[in-house]
C-alpha cells in the first residue's frame, strides 16, 4: 500500500501478459486503488492484490510457464486477494471444462470454457446482483458485458454467489477471492472493482 496525499492507496497489480489489462487499470484507479502492471514475480510480490483480465485462458497459462510465473501466482493467491474475470474466472478455478485444462484451484468452482457457443459470442445484459452486493458495494442494477464468456457450472459449498445471468452465477467470491464471467472493466461502474479492493 502506498500514501497519497495522506490517504492509503491499495497496489492492485494487473497481470499485463495478454487482455484488456488496461481497461483494469483503469477501473482500478477510479475505484480509489492503485494500479501496477504485472509482468514479473517481483513486480507481483509488491502488490497488495491482483486482477487476472480476460483474453485467452491456454494462452494466458503458456505466457505464465514462459515467465515462470506460474508457481509465484500460486503462492500469490494462497495469502493474498485474486480477482479473475472471464479468462481469469477459468483460471482460478479448480475445473475447466470444455476441454479440460491447468488452474490454480484457488476457488471452489466447475467452470466451462466459452460455454454460450461460437453463435453468440458478445452481449451486453443487465443483471441484478443479490443484496450482499448491494449491501456491500451499492444499490442498483449492473450492466454485464460478456464476450465468450465461460459459465460457472458447479459452486462449491464455500462460494457465495453475488449475481446471475439466465439462471447462472456469473459473480462470486470464496473468502478473499472474486471471480466475474463478464467484463465489469468495460463500464464506467466502478462497483465491482471497488467490492474487490474492500477485501486487500
Amino acid at each position: 500500500m502506498s500514501t497519497t496525499n495522506g490517504a492509503v492507496r491499495k497496489r492492485v497489480g494487473v497481470l499485463a501478459l495478454q487482455g484488456d489489462f488496461d481497461a483494469h487499470a483503469k477501473a482500478i484507479a477510479s475505484a480509489g486503488g492503485e494500479p501496477v502492471e504485472v509482468r514479473t514475480g517481483e513486480q507481483l510480490r509488491a502488490v497488495d492484490g491482483l486482477v487476472i483480465p480476460g483474453g485467452e485462458s491456454t494462452t494466458m497459462l503458456k505466457l505464465l510457464n514462459m515467465m515462470d510465473l506460474v508457481e509465484p501466482l500460486a503462492e500469490f493467491a494462497r495469502t493474498k486477494p485474486v480477482f479473475g474475470t472471464c479468462a481469469g474466472a477459468i483460471l482460478l478455478a479448480t475445473e475447466v471444462l470444455n476441454p479440460s485444462q491447468q488452474s490454480f484451484g484457488a476457488m471452489d468452482l466447475t467452470v466451462e470454457r466459452n460455454a454460450y457457443g461460437r453463435q453468440i459470442d458478445s452481449r451486453v445484459a443487465t443483471i441484478s446482483p443479490a443484496a450482499e452486493f448491494q449491501r456491500r458495494a451499492g444499490e442498483g442494477d449492473v450492466e454485464a458485458v460478456f464476450i465468450r464468456a465461460p459459465i460457472i457450472r458447479r459452486t462449491g459449498p464455500g462460494v457465495t454467489v453475488l449475481a446471475e445471468y439466465d439462471g447462472d452465477p456469473v459473480l462470486v467470491e470464496q473468502g478473499r477471492h472474486l471471480v466475474a464471467t463478464f467484463h465489469p472493466e468495460l463500464t464506467h461502474d466502478s462497483r465491482v472493482h471497488k467490492l474487490f479492493l474492500s477485501k486487500i
